[in-house]
């Protein structure tokens, strides 16, 4: 929910510059960034086509597929558009791009292999309506609705109409044969995507063994598990690494390096309030210590549960801060959304049920007017 909600606000946000930065009108022809994904293997789907009606079409995909992500409906098949989405728009022009698309480009891939639409999303709301239906997410699955097959086949559909078609201009290519077929490439990693969704649809609408499904339900379980600690020490090595490489820096040393982005223009949306903060040398001296501590040691308190909750706070402080005075609002929200894995089920238990409460007061209030 947080990287879509990013995601599709940068999308919304950059709406009226959307074709000088992505666009027909980009300083980055087409041309060009081929040449730039052929060097990198990277993957965007902006450069099938130099046509306008292509790029509103796939922006305006873009949103969609990220609003539908926040909402959870069918995240299994959403999760694997939100990633290509966002490799489209990131690699179409890779010199936009900041610290905030470096880590949504890393958490749109993995992301893919978690079950993100397990409590919160309308996946889950629909499963606990339908007959035989649980709240329990470590019960096997209710039978689906239709929507999700026919979701399935109108994408492997679309996939091979863009490969076969030749539309990709080669990116979805299966690779180069050496002896026998060399599965390697875009096209590969799509297609076991859309094969394994097509297995688990088939084993939850046909099959009735009850122990089979527990089986592959663990599975799923499992492979969600390894995704979540891959995110986890993802993030640990963001923070690890920007803490190390600040403890090198003289500025960072002797407690000046926060002085001087906070009156670079670039980076001072609110000069007042920047003037402000850094007036007293004092509150800049325990910002810039504060920041390196906090990084340099997030990897080591953040599995103790007894820091991890003020670890956390102090650090989506730390960046709804960043978001405010640098003008970099994107990149905190993205920080922010990353830090949300460490935060304790408690926790979000008690957030949804205070809302959930806040709600019903609120219908409640309105049914007595």
């Amino acid at each position: 929910m947080g990287f879509s909600l990013v995601f599709g606000a940068y999308l919304i946000r950059e709406w009226t510059h959307r074709r000088v930065l992505y666009g027909d009108r980009s300083p980055l022809s087409i041309e060009l960034a081929q040449q730039f994904l052929s060097q990198r293997h990277g993957f965007t789907m902006f450069t099938w086509s130099t046509s306008r009606w292509w790029f509103e079409s796939l922006y305006m995909a873009a949103i969609v597929v990220s609003v539908l992500l926040f909402l959870g409906w069918h995240t299994r098949t959403m999760s694997v558009l939100f990633m290509l989405m966002v490799l489209s728009v990131e690699n179409r022009n890779m010199f936009v791009a900041d610290g905030g698309d470096g880590v949504l480009h890393l958490m749109a891939i993995y992301l893919v292999l978690t079950r993100c639409g397990e409590v919160w999303s309308l996946d889950a709301r629909r499963r606990r309506r339908m007959p035989g239906g649980s709240a329990d997410t470590r019960l096997p699955r209710s039978v689906p609705g239709r929507s999700g097959p026919v979701l399935w086949v109108l994408s492997g559909g679309l996939l091979a109409c863009a490969q076969l078609s030749g539309l990709s201009g080669g990116m979805l290519a299966w690779g180069a044969p050496t002896g026998w077929l060399s599965l390697h490439g875009w096209a590969a990693v799509l297609w076991t995507f859309w094969a394994c969704a097509g297995l688990t649809y088939g084993f939850e609408r046909l099959n009735r063994n009850r122990d089979l499904q527990a089986v592959l339900d663990g599975v799923g379980v499992m492979v969600h598990n390894c995704a979540m600690a891959v995110i986890a020490v993802e993030v640990c090595l963001i923070y690890s690494v920007a803490g190390w490489y600040k403890i090198q820096g003289p500025l960072w040393e002797d407690g000046t390096a926060v002085y001087y982005p906070l009156h670079l223009a670039y980076y001072s949306p609110w000069p007042a309030l920047s003037h402000a903060l850094t007036a007293d040398s004092h509150v800049v001296f325990l910002i810039t210590y504060g920041t390196v501590l906090l990084q340099v040691a997030f990897p080591f308190l953040v599995f103790n549960s007894r820091c991890k909750k003020a670890l956390l706070a102090a650090l989506m402080v730390e960046h709804t801060c960043m978001g405010v005075l640098l003008g970099l609002p994107f990149f905190s929200l993205a920080m922010i959304a990353a830090d949300a894995v460490f935060l304790p089920t408690r926790s979000l238990l008690r957030a949804a049920e205070a809302l959930s409460r806040l709600r019903k007061r609120l219908i409640r209030q309105k049914t007595q007017r």
